[in-house]
């Protein structure tokens, strides 16, 4: 009798896998360069303006830098978050959740504080959004530490009822609700006041805005501190096998909560950045970046330099296909979602072959 076994491949090297990637990427624009050529579009030049994010020919290049950026500082904060929690075998589903606990939270602070000094208003900001989405990770951990419940399944429904609350917050019109304009007949979010908004260095017009600057030191960071700390180390071992970690005395416990608490408020931090950026918030101003970041650190492997690189090309192609499609009435934002689709998945599925393999085994019946 013949069975199929899945098997792990040996001797993959890191070149092999850059070649696959490029591989599952080529064929996925070449299913959207046919898809472009029945909506009778020049595929070259539509790539041209996805892959330059529409800096060719552009007065206004700048904006789209800084657009750019505001696309890639959220999802880079919470791929490095979520890989603190995957490297531990921590299932946290959660980033689209905490990254709204924490732009709603750091909003209900620019909103109450108008009229303070701004770096005053904006640290406080930051660390209400920390604090929150990290007491919320905190409390998932304390469940599965107490109850092993499903870390997974607890998430996942946390996004639900975050989203859910901020939809009715943004649809309730009532006295309470500080979150909405005065002066408008229907609920929309107000915008934050001037203290609260993200400054930055002004570089010709280009605005270098401060959270760009922070993204990348947390990056070193973070990149120390699991590499290089005992606490770092604890969390490999943990991940590796808990038994382990017991028998070599470590608090198991005291591990994850304190890691997940790390996890969900950097994620928090990030929708703070996000929210000051914008100066405002909103259901969909996460962009995704709780599930991408999820893609984001898998590819990667957990590697923080990984991360670096992947939140980059995943933010380019983001942008670049939003700021192509702007320059073609014939193609919406559905194209865009759909090209990212195609790509993502191809480069998934290159990096499940490229990492195991399917074989043959005959085995006898007893």
């Amino acid at each position: 009798m013949t069975k199929l076994h899945l098997v792990r491949r040996t001797g993959n090297t890191l070149l092999r896998r850059i070649i696959c990637y490029l591989a599952a990427i080529a064929i996925s624009m070449g299913i959207g360069a046919i898809l472009l050529l029945s909506l009778g579009i020049n595929p070259l030049d539509y790539y041209s303006d996805m892959l330059t994010v529409g800096l060719i020919g552009n007065k206004y290049a700048y904006k789209s830098v800084e657009g750019f950026l505001k696309v890639f500082v959220p999802l880079l904060m919470v791929s490095m978050a979520l890989a603190l929690s995957f490297k531990m075998r921590f299932w946290n589903i959660g980033g689209e959740g905490e990254f709204l606990i924490g732009a709603m939270c750091a909003a209900a602070i620019a909103y109450r504080c108008d009229g303070m000094p701004g770096p005053v208003v904006l640290i406080l900001m930051c660390l209400a959004a920390m604090i929150s989405s990290g007491l919320v990770g905190l409390a998932v951990a304390f469940l599965k530490c107490r109850f092993n419940t499903n870390e997974t399944l607890v998430t996942l429904m946390m996004n639900y009822i975050v989203l859910y609350a901020v939809k009715y917050i943004g649809e309730t019109k009532a006295p309470w609700n500080f979150f909405l304009r005065e002066d408008s007949e229907r609920p929309l979010f107000a915008k934050f006041p001037d203290n609260a908004i993200m400054p930055g260095i002004m570089i010709g017009r280009f605005n270098l805005l401060y959270s760009v600057v922070i993204s990348v030191i947390l990056t070193v960071i973070i990149y120390i501190y699991l590499k290089y700390t005992k606490q770092g180390y604890e969390i490999a071992v943990v991940g590796d096998s808990i038994n382990t970690a017991r028998y070599a005395g470590m608090k198991v416990n005291g591990i994850i909560l304190r890691t997940m608490f790390i996890s969900a408020a950097l994620i928090g931090l990030a929708g703070a950045f996000s929210a000051s950026a914008s100066a405002t918030v909103s259901p969909s101003m996460t962009n995704n970046a709780g599930w991408t970041g999820i893609v984001v650190a898998w590819l990667s492997k957990l590697s923080i330099p990984g991360i670096l690189v992947a939140a980059f090309l995943i933010s380019l192609l983001q942008y670049g296909c939003l700021a192509a499609s702007l320059s073609y009435p014939e193609i919406d934002q559905n194209f865009a979602d759909l090209m990212q689709g195609m790509i993502l998945f191809a480069v998934l599925m290159s990096d499940f072959l490229v990492t195991f393999k399917i074989v043959r085994r005959k085995e006898t019946e007893s």
